[in-house]
């Protein structure tokens, strides 16, 4: 079954809004730990990255997993070393477009829904750029 999404005018599948409703959970998430938001669904080229925060002085690249309930594997597997060169290529050119001089943390927050309600697991330090 599709939604209809009345900002877009388009038709949206349960998995989109599962995902966008994940993404709003892990922003809430950052947010009650302090961090700063800086970008949701930034794009370079044909890569996104779902969060981009400051937490202190830190720069953190999230990527946002989320899954049913039934769904439980290892979300965090999902983030395969092609999908890590996409969001480092990325933050890399988020980086430089603003000339940032911050650290760069790569984290993966996995949202799990069970019926209406949320659990979160944060992964910092989840993956790193590659020399």
């Amino acid at each position: 079954m599709k939604l209809f999404d009345k900002a877009t005018g388009f038709y949206m599948a349960n998995h989109n809004k599962l995902g966008i409703e994940g993404e709003e959970k892990a922003i809430d998430y950052l947010q009650s730990k302090t961090y700063a938001i800086l970008e949701k669904n930034w794009r370079y080229r044909k890569s996104e990255i779902d969060i981009i925060a400051l937490d202190g002085p830190l720069l953190v690249i999230v990527e946002v997993k989320t899954r049913e309930h039934w769904m439980v594997e290892e979300a965090e597997k999902s983030v395969t070393k092609a999908k890590q060169r996409r969001i480092i290529r990325a933050a890399h050119a988020y980086i430089t477009d603003r000339d940032l001089q911050h650290e760069v943390r790569f984290d993966i927050i996995v949202v799990t829904k069970a019926g209406q309600a949320f659990q979160i697991r944060h992964i910092p330090d989840a993956f790193y750029p590659i020399a």
